[in-house]
């Protein structure tokens, strides 16, 4: 069976999982990592594998067929023009980048050269999103889409200075599940503050958001988001149409409920995306290779990461307006 030889850019905590799916996938070979720092036990995991601490010793490498992309967010842009330019193909983590500038320039070297590129929406590979998006013809006329999606808790504040923001590092995710099931959208209203903790004011971050977003086929959207919910990690959605509803629930911990004649007691929530999302991130290594090796239409394509990139900067544009902005799609 023929394989993708591949090599990973930024060897952070989402590179280690990357890494692990890699190596048990049976559409990869890992050929080479890069990062700025070699950690310690990598040599002791990984004995065969070369490590370099330049990525362009990755784009030069002839056997690199694809590389994947985890650095920090303003690094990606400049990585994928590199990387196209060098003809391999790119899977990269979301966002794809800061400035909207220099992302349409590396969209551009995309095309041209004509390679891959997959952004990382990890959780439309979720297979219980998968399974409502292969049904969401049964619902009818999409009517209503409802999003929840709450953190078991607040990041360090350091993260948060460097985030881009709730709606560009968190909700993000949101708006391309809303693209995912709906279509486009046509324009966005935010209501949102800091009730967890009022500091986040100081960089212009809030940590609770209700979204409305109006979709180009006439639907409503409303997303609800907190950095902070002590139950454990909050993740439901909700399509409802002419002809009925889907929707999945949270993934607890344990499937046990205790039912007594005091009350039904079940398990909470899972506590944060590694363990909610961990196979989505094998899935969409999958998807990606057979894009290269069969030549199967990429599911979350570059122009997938910049609208949502651009729903996002409208949201926040809106909190900051307290009205609603309309989008302008490509």
């Amino acid at each position: 069976m023929k394989k993708v030889n591949i090599a990973i850019i930024s060897y952070g905590r989402i590179g280690r999982v990357h890494m692990k799916n890699l190596i048990a996938s049976p559409y990869y070979n890992v050929v080479m990592v890069c990062d700025i720092l070699k950690p310690d036990d990598f040599e002791r995991e990984y004995p065969e594998i070369p490590f370099v601490f330049d990525y362009t010793e990755v784009l030069a490498n002839p056997d690199v067929d694809a590389v994947l992309i985890g650095t920090p967010t303003s690094f990606h842009p400049a990585q994928i023009r590199a990387a196209a330019e060098a003809g391999k193909h790119v899977f990269c983590e979301k966002p794809l980048g800061s400035s909207m500038k220099e992302i349409l320039e590396a969209y551009e070297a995309v095309k041209r050269a004509g390679i891959i590129l997959q952004t990382g929406f990890n959780r439309r590979f979720d297979d219980d999103f998968l399974a409502i998006k292969s049904r969401i013809s049964e619902i009818g006329e999409p009517q209503i889409l409802k999003i929840t999606s709450r953190d078991p808790g607040m990041p360090p504040l350091e993260y948060i200075e460097k985030s881009g923001g709730l709606f560009m590092d968190m909700t993000i995710h949101d708006f391309d599940m809303a693209r995912y099931m709906f279509g486009e959208v046509k324009s966005v209203f935010v209501q949102a503050t800091a009730l967890v903790d009022s500091t986040l004011t100081t960089y212009g971050d809030v940590d609770t958001a209700v979204i409305t977003l109006t979709f180009e086929n006439g639907a409503i959207g409303v997303i609800d988001n907190s950095r902070q919910a002590v139950y454990g990690y909050d993740q439901r959605l909700e399509v409802f149409g002419s002809k009925g509803m889907l929707q999945n629930s949270n993934h607890l911990e344990r499937n046990t409920v205790f039912s007594s004649k005091t009350g039904v007691v079940s398990e909470k929530p899972q506590h944060f995306f590694l363990e909610r999302y961990l196979k989505s991130y094998e899935t969409e290594l999958a998807y990606f290779a057979k894009s290269i090796l069969d030549k199967t239409p990429v599911v979350c394509t570059m122009e997938d990461g910049i609208m949502a990139i651009k729903i996002a900067q409208a949201a926040q544009k809106s909190y900051q307006i307290g009205s609603t902005v309309a989008l302008n799609t490509p």
